[in-house]
């Protein structure tokens, strides 16, 4: 197996098209065009403490992101009934993306050897990528901590206040 990709600010994001839980369709390239920032996180499992703790603060500072014309979208391998059942409990305001054939996480370098208590397995690196309108990753860390990630990014952003 190949390591995986490990994407770097400056670099071009990969365009993908992806559904959330809802069915409905996201093609990067059109909310590019449209001039917006995206934000698109990835998180290993929905409705874990860690995963639930990260997605509530981004639904919790989701007006300051979006009067910076910034579109946060989650990504996991979970179907999307695991992801409308979330979304719905935690009254979610963006989209959870489904990749459950993991073309996402390949794309973007999220998907690793992780190891925990001495096993090794694959699976999701915890990772923020902020796409800027030209297309450009203008901010990426892989393997982040769930509490507190959101505030640590708004800040390197600009945006907190």
């Amino acid at each position: 197996m190949s390591p995986p990709v490990t994407l770097e600010p400056g670099q071009q994001a990969p365009d993908f098209t992806a559904t959330d839980g809802s069915g409905a369709e996201h093609r990067l390239s059109d909310y590019l065009s449209k001039g917006k920032t995206v934000i698109l996180y990835f998180y290993p499992k929905d409705s874990t403490p860690g995963c639930t703790t990260q997605a509530c603060d981004f639904r919790d500072n989701m007006n300051r992101l979006q009067s910076e014309n910034t579109i946060v979208f989650g990504v996991s391998k979970d179907s999307a009934a695991s992801h409308q059942k979330f979304a719905t409990k935690q009254a979610l305001n963006f989209p959870l993306l489904v990749d459950e054939d993991l073309s996402l996480h390949h794309a973007f370098g999220t998907w690793r050897l992780k190891k925990n208590y001495g096993r090794e397995y694959m699976g999701c690196a915890r990772s923020t990528f902020v796409i800027q309108p030209d297309g450009n990753l203008g901010w990426c860390r892989y393997n982040v901590k769930a509490k507190g990630h959101v505030g640590m990014l708004m800040r390197e952003l600009g945006l907190s206040e």
